[in-house]
């Protein structure tokens, strides 16, 4: 199970950006198995996730806009049945509030972190929980390359971006239809999107994907996901 805390970086000079953030991440992910995206405490959002997949969409969503810090913990979840994420406990939530806090020690770095809550450790950790812990970084890293990619890109280019990707992954013709749609030519949304990355992007992100589940898989166990309880 996967436990993301979020919190918004330079919260004292800006508006309180959480229930856009909790709004926007709510339709971007499905927290079936785990808990939805909610206020935790301050200007912090947390959520619980048992999708992968739906990390990396949280993750890189939040690192667009370069307002949020990115905690990901890696490990066991005690969850009640449809209760939120402040009634969970378990190393996953101790590792997530680990991430954030490196996340905000990473500047000028991508503020984003993957802890593991590998149980039953000592200083230098289990075979188990040492790999664990490598297969957390390499997550990161991955993650980090992926959320310099999303945030370094301008405004024009997440226009076209943003366009293409609503027009779902199905559509035939799918450039001259954006092209259309904003007004460019389809010769336009083409260089754009070689410059924006957005290939490359789309191309990494299972392998993103893959290395989050295979630290879950060494830290929590295979098919591990989230402890009912009481």
């Amino acid at each position: 199970m996967f436990v993301l805390t979020i919190d918004q970086r330079g919260s004292t000079g800006d508006r309180d950006r959480v229930p856009e953030l909790i709004s926007e991440l709510r339709v971007l992910t499905d927290p079936a198995g785990g808990a939805a995206f909610e206020r935790s405490v301050g200007d912090e959002v947390q959520g619980v996730l048992a999708d992968p997949g739906a990390v990396v969409d949280a993750a890189l969503h939040a690192l667009r806009s370069g307002r949020w810090y990115v905690g990901i913990g890696v490990g066991h979840v005690v969850l009640p049945p449809g209760a939120s994420s402040r009634e969970g406990s378990g190393t996953g939530f101790v590792a997530a509030r680990r991430a954030v806090e490196a996340a905000k020690a990473a500047a000028p770095l991508v503020p984003l972190s993957v802890v593991s809550g590998a149980m039953g450790t000592d200083a230098g950790g289990t075979p188990a929980g040492d790999e664990g812990v490598r297969a957390c970084a390499n997550a990161e890293a991955v993650l980090r390359l992926l959320g310099r990619l999303v945030h370094e890109r301008t405004d024009a280019q997440w226009r076209v971006v943003d366009a293409l990707r609503r027009l779902g992954p199905d559509k035939h013709g799918r450039q001259k239809q954006v092209a259309g749609e904003l007004g460019i030519t389809e010769q336009s949304v083409s260089r754009t999107l070689v410059r924006s990355g957005w290939q490359e992007e789309w191309a990494a992100r299972p392998a993103a994907a893959m290395l989050l589940e295979y630290a879950r898989t060494r830290i929590v166990g295979p098919g591990g996901a989230s402890d009912a309880g009481g």
